[in-house]
């Protein structure tokens, strides 16, 4: 495993990190503890030292999972969670200094943690980022040693140049991968200049980039790949990195023929993250510990060469770019 140093705040974290959005299982099937222990001690035995999960995934379970088993371990790892999502209604006005620091209270207390690494605002709406009071209150409770940090995690490259400017912003979290490459055509120097790390989810566009999905594939009416796909249940850029299904599989068709020495292309995915250097760290998520072993296969194959990133760059130009390109 490697490490690379997340922006100001000095942490050093594992290159390749652990999503825990269905830490306990496939989305919409239930939470299992055991399934979740076993995920995060998998990852945490790897090397893995960072942790992100949010206080909405199941319903704080996921949170609950993540401090049990960081604190039954020796290793030092780094906990980061989200917070703002459970406003009801998810919209400006319920963003108030109390409601962030009920927020992280909570956190505090579900996975029984004296401080919190990182603590991220989750997607909120265009309007926070306007409103200084808000980050000012993740200040305050940084001074009470509360957190360790503050970060945002965005929909758009607009957000995150905003959320920038707020110098204690820590880190930007937002998707980027083969079939959503806009953060890095400016989001990410900004980022670097500003000593603010970058942390990448979804890289592998809900599976898709693994390549094991077909025409004939389904999925439960309860997961956001079926659900969602159109922005039904939230920001529809989340499922499938916004791209039809259809286009999607026909741009993997290529990548495979691009490398057909994968029959999973997972790691070849990571490994196109983290071929920037500006990326600090991506957070593949994991239903089973197998998922955990694969996506920790990028840390040893070979990078990906010049001529290959041209071709990943005409798929995404001539079949992705129009889809995505502008909207996030």
């Amino acid at each position: 495993m490697q490490y690379r140093k997340l922006g100001k705040s000095r942490m050093n974290i594992s290159e390749i990190s652990l999503g825990t959005w269905q830490v306990g299982g496939k989305w919409g099937s239930g939470f299992d503890d055991n399934l979740a222990d076993a995920i995060i001690n998998s990852a945490i035995d790897q090397g893995v030292n960072f942790i992100d999960t949010a206080d909405i995934y199941e319903a704080g379970m996921s949170e609950s999972a993540v401090g049990r088993v960081v604190n039954s371990r020796r290793e030092e790892v780094f906990v980061a969670t989200k917070c703002g999502r459970a406003l009801q209604p998810h919209e400006n006005d319920s963003y108030t200094p109390k409601a962030m620091r009920d927020f992280v209270e909570s956190s505090l207390k579900r996975m029984k943690l004296e401080r919190i690494d990182l603590v991220q605002l989750h997607c909120p709406p265009i309007e926070v980022y306007y409103r200084p009071e808000i980050f000012g209150t993740f200040q305050k409770l940084q001074d009470e040693g509360k957190i360790r940090s503050m970060g945002v995690s965005v929909e758009k490259v607009e957000e995150g140049m905003k959320a920038i400017e707020y110098e204690n912003v820590t880190s930007i979290q937002i998707i980027y991968n083969m079939f959503r490459q806009r953060p890095h055509e400016k989001l990410f120097e900004l980022a670097s200049d500003r000593d603010v790390g970058i942390i990448i989810r979804v890289p592998l566009a809900s599976g898709l980039l693994t390549g094991q999905y077909t025409k004939n594939t389904t999925f439960g009416k309860n997961d956001h790949r079926f659900f969602n796909r159109e922005g039904a249940g939230f920001d529809k850029g989340e499922t499938f990195s916004g791209i039809p299904y259809e286009t999607g599989l026909q741009a993997v068709n290529e990548l495979k023929e691009l490398f057909p020495e994968y029959n999973n292309l997972a790691p070849v995915a990571l490994k196109w993250v983290l071929q920037s250097s500006h990326v600090t760290t991506v957070i593949p998520g994991a239903s089973k510990v197998e998922q955990v072993q694969s996506n920790l296969k990028a840390l040893d194959i070979p990078k990906i060469t010049k001529q290959q990133m041209q071709k990943i760059d005409e798929i995404y130009g001539r079949l992705i770019k129009k889809e995505v390109h502008q909207l996030w």
